[in-house]
């Protein structure tokens, strides 16, 4: 099996949501044919005018690809995702999925999927929409190696990191890995930004040195100017982090890792939810321990 180089190859791509999209573009702009679903009219249109061929529906969508690719919300979607390409596509054909998924829900997916003859990737991906635009995602990927390879030059053309993981259910379990410390982060990023402005210091300095300084991680600079902005415009929201962080308890609780910081943190999210502020990024975790500080905030 041969790289999907020759831009011969018929994409489907299912899912044309705020990540879904810019792969769709960058698959476009690399000259691979796409046939794209979304059931939101609009996300669908978006694809379009990026260059993709709009599908009536999921299957049409599938047949007749050579490689399907997804970007899909939770467990439920991406199980139903699952079982069409089982039931439309053809044996051969390659299904990479880049959702955060629970591994369970991943690993049942991959039975039905192998008895249709399709091979399967987790292609999990890490980054945000703007990073999705930049094409600098970072790919972690585990399945059939073979089908991996076939595949990567698709996943080249959004991301600009990859990691092959094993045959399994390991690029899911990675992305668990990676959620949970952005999750931990952003947490603890509110407790010290609000110890640091009761502290008397300048909120935006603050920010600049916390980005250079040791925990400057890419995920802390990403968030440096929109907070020094109070910009909580959502790129992941809370609602989203909430349900990751179920995803990554529940792996927890089946794999017996206690995860009581992570339990502490979903009960951060929660309040924030409570608060009716759920759709906010989820660097909201900042507004959030400056209202129990008494910081007074717009």
């Amino acid at each position: 099996m041969t790289g999907a180089t020759a831009r011969t190859h018929t994409v489907a791509f299912i899912g044309a949501g705020k990540m879904g999209l810019p792969m769709i573009e960058h698959l476009c702009r690399a000259g691979f044919g796409v046939v794209a679903f979304d059931p939101v009219a609009e996300n669908l249109a978006l694809a379009s005018a990026a260059g993709a061929t709009a599908a009536a529906d999921p299957g049409a969508s599938v047949r007749g690809a050579d490689v399907v690719l997804s970007s899909l919300p939770n467990d439920a979607a991406f199980a139903g995702v699952a079982r069409l390409v089982a039931a439309a596509g053809r044996p051969g054909l390659i299904y990479a999925d880049t959702s955060t998924v629970s591994p369970g829900i991943s690993a049942e997916a991959a039975g039905v999927l192998a008895a249709a003859g399709v091979e399967y990737v987790r292609s999990t991906v890490s980054g945000n929409p703007v990073v999705a635009r930049a094409a600098a995602l970072t790919v972690m990927a585990s399945g059939p190696r073979p089908a991996y390879d076939f595949v990567k030059p698709l996943l080249d053309t959004f991301s600009k990191t990859h990691f092959y993981l094993g045959e399994g259910e390991q690029g899911r379990v990675i992305k668990l890995v990676i959620n949970l410390l952005i999750a931990g982060t952003a947490g603890l990023m509110g407790e010290a930004l609000a110890l640091g402005e009761k502290g008397g210091l300048d909120w935006s300095q603050m920010l600049d040195i916390m980005g250079k300084s040791a925990v400057g991680s890419p995920m802390v600079n990403y968030k440096v100017a929109p907070l020094q902005a109070r910009d909580y415009t959502s790129t992941f929201s809370g609602l989203q982090m909430i349900k990751d962080l179920d995803l990554i308890l529940g792996e927890g609780a089946r794999s017996g890792v206690p995860l009581g910081l992570t339990a502490q943190v979903r009960q951060i999210y929660a309040a924030i939810a409570a608060q009716g502020e759920g759709d906010l990024d989820y660097i909201s975790t900042v507004r959030h321990v400056e209202r129990l500080a008494g910081i007074p905030r717009d």
